[in-house]
């Protein structure tokens, strides 16, 4: 299902000067203050801050973030109470304000408040650009998650996959958006609730309550705030099985097979989540496999219809942003630039494909389209076509990204290089799965209750992969000496192509991909490969590539990456393809191997995959929200290519 566009808020104050939705006709809090509002109905009436001393992980899910007062004051006194959770804090919005906006609001309503001032400057560092979907902030060193669903709630909600302990149920009035307290949205919050979960909200409209008694919550009302005389709490009463793999603290150990983009960041996610995390990697440093080209390109592909996997790469773009500046804030810094990324059409069918990305109304700072004379001046050299410009896009040095990922909790992770696997072990203790790493004698290498398997083309060598229809596509990149060629001002690319801008002297243009199994021959450079490389280069750039490239030897780089059959990455838990190991129950997932999960079919993708990934994963199996919606999830589990198969 594609994301309707976003209409994003525009601020209003009225003549009390409390911000006021024009749409709505509403205001955004009660007059005498939102912060004393949040903390007497949502903290007080959800039993807060007392709950978070005796849970690991606690979830709080809201409806209307408007200007985000509900979750600075829940922040605050997070922070207070001493951050003893995990806290994830889960927001719906159909209209979201600009950070600049925000600004100005915050100015004119938390002007006496110091500590919400502070929070609320770091909430707008970390404001996400305006497109629909789910977007994760990760505060206070990872401990205090944001996740922001911008869109149609009624869409959105369905699509959420979590288990909330609160519930903060916060709209404009029943009386003038309706549709927030609609039964189909009390049914959404019933399907998000953990069992025993509590909610409260302003409102005790008679409607309200029968749609919510509806679906299982026991309710009450309460002394209300300031001149409100009552407002309303209640109880989830549904014992419903959770729908999360949940492990226990004493077991978050795990074994990740593979050292590129995909098992570093994985080891990342969960190192900062407290895992102690062995990586086997058979070569001799991190990112030497499919992950060691010295730059690959970091853009989103859109579609007119936003289908998953333009949905999934624009997800993808913006996690890979805020995870390169995470790893700088940690001081384990990857290299990477944004300069840019001109994607230009190949032909004109193409170019009026890519001039619908307009009906989305993407913000310009994310994705728009440009005509060939902007197009040229943007990249510096004249194009045949315009085509869509990324001004946030640009390119990643992969082995420097992996060598940070493992740098970033160094003291969570255990990196064993000149390590390959021959063969894995499952076994059933007394304690439940236990995964051993074997070498080519059958002696045990390492061993988890975990293993997460990110080994790339070599993965479906192992019987519990076999099934999965991934290839391997041979790649070879070019080298050009950056002197001989003219500076562009970004990176450009097209279906026949692409150049980065000059990293260390060289301009790296790709990327040849023939479907080939991965032998050592395969690594050689093919002198036919790199002169596929310019002529895709002269046909994107007329006139730019060097002087007698036909016939010239340029140096480069061939690699093996794992590709998918639907070009969508193979994410999550391994399903059973028999009967020979024990199967556990779920409402949300099939019968799967105990601990056993992966991470493949990147293919040419990985820089845009792997944060995201990693973190959906990590968050699966911490049994925390998800960072995708259900229907993306779906779309990238390793079951698919099972589906109908028995």
């Amino acid at each position: 299902m594609s994301a309707a566009p976003l209409c994003p808020a525009r601020l209003t104050l009225n003549a009390e000067g409390v911000p006021y939705s024009e749409t709505y006709r509403d205001v955004y809090h009660a007059r005498q203050g939102g912060a004393a509002q949040a903390r007497h109905v949502f903290l007080a009436g959800n039993g807060l801050p007392e709950r978070w001393r005796t849970q690991r992980l606690f979830v709080i899910l809201e409806t209307g973030f408007g200007l985000g007062l509900n979750f600075l004051v829940t922040w605050a006194a997070w922070k207070k109470a001493g951050a003893p959770c995990s806290l994830h804090f889960v927001t719906l919005e159909a209209h979201p304000f600009s950070a600049a906006d925000l600004a100005k609001a915050h100015s004119a309503i938390l002007e006496h408040n110091e500590e919400l001032t502070a929070l609320a400057a770091s909430l707008r560092e970390n404001w996400p650009m305006l497109t629909p979907g789910l977007h994760r902030v990760a505060l206070e060193s990872g401990r205090l998650t944001l996740t922001l669903a911008f869109g149609d709630a009624r869409q959105t909600l369905r699509r959420l996959v979590l288990a909330a302990d609160a519930l903060y149920l916060d709209g404009f009035s029943p009386a003038k958006n309706p549709e927030l307290w609609s039964k189909d949205i009390c049914r959404g919050l019933a399907r998000a609730a953990a069992p025993g979960a509590t909610l409260a909200t302003w409102t005790v409209a008679g409607a309200v309550r029968e749609a919510l008694a509806a679906v299982e919550f026991d309710l009450e009302k309460r002394p209300g705030f300031a001149g409100k005389r009552e407002m309303l709490v209640g109880r989830y009463r549904s014992r419903k099985p959770q729908r999360f793999l949940e492990v226990a603290r004493a077991r978050q150990k795990v074994l990740v097979i593979g050292a590129g983009v995909a098992g570093s960041s994985a080891a990342f996610a969960l190192a900062r989540r407290g895992w102690q995390v062995t990586v086997l990697e058979a070569r001799a440093a991190p990112g030497e496999g499919a992950s060691g080209n010295l730059a690959g390109m970091m853009r989103p592909l859109p579609s007119a219809d936003d289908n998953p996997l333009a949905r999934l790469t624009r997800a993808g773009f913006f996690a890979a942003i805020r995870h390169l500046k995470t790893l700088e804030a940690l001081g384990a810094p990857a290299r990477w630039n944004t300069t840019g990324v001109l994607h230009v059409a190949r032909d004109s069918a193409q170019e009026a494909a890519q001039q619908k990305i307009e009906r989305l109304q993407f913000p310009p700072e994310f994705a728009r389209y440009v005509d060939k004379e902007t197009a040229r001046a943007i990249l510096g050299w004249p194009v045949l076509r315009g085509g869509w410009f990324f001004p946030h896009g640009g390119w990643v040095s992969p082995p420097t990204l992996c060598r940070a990922n493992l740098a970033a909790f160094a003291e969570n992770v255990r990196l064993r290089t000149h390590a390959p696997v021959a063969a894995l072990n499952f076994l059933e203790t007394s304690e439940g799965a236990l995964w051993q790493a074997l070498d080519a004698h059958g002696g045990i290498m390492a061993d988890a209750p975990f293993l997460l398997m990110a080994s790339g083309v070599a993965a479906t060598r192992f019987s519990p992969f076999a099934f999965l229809p991934q290839r391997a596509a041979r790649g070879q990149v070019t080298w050009l000496p950056a002197r001989e060629l003219p500076a562009l001002h970004c990176l450009v690319c097209g279906s026949s192509g692409y150049l980065v801008p000059p990293v260390d002297g060289i301009q790296v243009a790709g990327a040849s991909f023939h479907l080939e199994e991965e032998t050592e021959a395969g690594y050689a450079l093919r002198a036919e490969d790199a002169r596929e490389n310019l002529g895709k280069l002269a046909a994107l750039l007329p006139g730019f590539a060097p002087e007698n490239w036909q016939t010239r030897a340029f140096p480069g780089r061939a690699g093996f990456r794992p590709t998918s059959l639907d070009r969508l990455p193979m994410a999550g838990a391994l399903p059973l393809s028999g009967k020979t190991a024990r199967t556990r129950t779920s409402s949300r997932y099939p019968p799967s191997w105990p601990g056993l999960f992966c991470l493949l079919g990147y293919g040419s993708r990985g820089i845009v995959w792997s944060a995201l990934m990693a973190e959906f994963l990590a968050s699966r199996m911490n049994g925390e929200p998800l960072p995708l919606e259900y229907d993306l999830a779906a779309a990238i589990a390793p079951e698919r290519f099972m589906r109908g198969a028995n």
